[in-house]
């Protein structure tokens, strides 16, 4: 139904019915007295109301939509197959250690065994040829040199294997901690998605109620500024401070918005502004 403007006679939609808005420090409906409050717009003292219905809203649909893509689940096996690969580098780098040290070892019982028989002929009188014993007494000092190398060897391998054992320890711990974490998220995200589902009617409904007490061409510019303003079309005017925003307006814009009647928005961000 079209709407007559009782000074041109001219007819207009009522969705295009301008709205008082703040502008320049003037109200727009010349003759009307300008006021502190929020009157002169239907529903603009609870534009806040309806900012926080539909933030809560946004960050329940936001969450459902994770766990229905599974979100969790994925981030949950990654952690897992992460630390199963970080453990089976180390058990591999330790059994690789180990083996190491059990061959040096028997290298050494090998060498103890030649330097014990060549000790053996050195002092059981079988040989009696003086250089035949130099020689085997020369044998037995650089078998004694490359099997104390060789013990030095086996201790760095000792400590090798202690440090990974050191770290294989906590790792594996926490992998089971990991696998475990991942069969309940599976239960979890159930349970956490029927409980999104109450929640998210039930602010639906709270929303569905709140917005026919809000005029339509306010609704209409909350809806646009939301669009723009990553979800928040509108913000509370604290000590100055746009909520918003966190900008602080000046003190000649401030009595300016006091003064004014109707729609008042930041001077910053053009979010709409509510009086705290």
């Amino acid at each position: 139904m079209d709407v007559v403007q009782p000074a041109s006679g001219r007819r207009v939609s009522p969705r295009h019915a301008t709205l008082p808005v703040h502008h320049e420090g003037r109200s727009d409906r010349p003759g009307s007295a300008a006021v502190s409050g929020d009157r002169g717009v239907r529903g603009l003292d609870r534009i806040l109301e309806l900012q926080e219905l539909d933030l809560a809203i946004d960050r329940l649909s936001a969450r459902r939509q994770e766990l229905e893509a599974g979100e969790d689940l994925r981030v949950a096996r990654e952690r897992v197959e992460g630390l199963e690969e970080r453990v089976g580098e180390t058990r591999l780098a330790l059994d690789s250690v180990e083996q190491e040290q059990r061959r040096l070892e028997t290298e050494v019982a090998s060498l103890e065994a030649k330097i014990a028989a060549e000790q053996r002929r050195l002092y059981d009188g079988s040989v009696a040829n003086p250089k035949e014993l130099e020689s085997i007494q020369h044998e037995v000092e650089a078998l004694g040199r490359r099997k104390s190398h060789i013990e030095d060897d086996v201790l760095s391998q000792m400590e090798r294997r202690e440090e990974l054992r050191d770290r294989l320890e906590p790792r594996q711990a926490e992998m089971t901690e990991a696998r475990d974490r991942l069969t309940e998220i599976g239960g979890e995200s159930v349970k956490e998605l029927e409980d999104i589902g109450r929640a998210l009617a039930e602010r639906t409904a709270e929303r569905a109620a709140l917005v026919p007490a809000i005029d339509e061409e306010l609704l209409e510019l909350y809806e646009d500024l939301r669009a723009q303003k990553k979800g928040v079309g509108a913000a509370a005017l604290e000590d100055g401070v746009c909520q918003g925003c966190h900008q602080k307006l000046s003190p000649l814009e401030l009595e300016r918005i006091k003064r004014s009647e109707g729609i008042r928005r930041c001077e910053y961000c053009r979010r709409i502004l509510v009086l705290a």
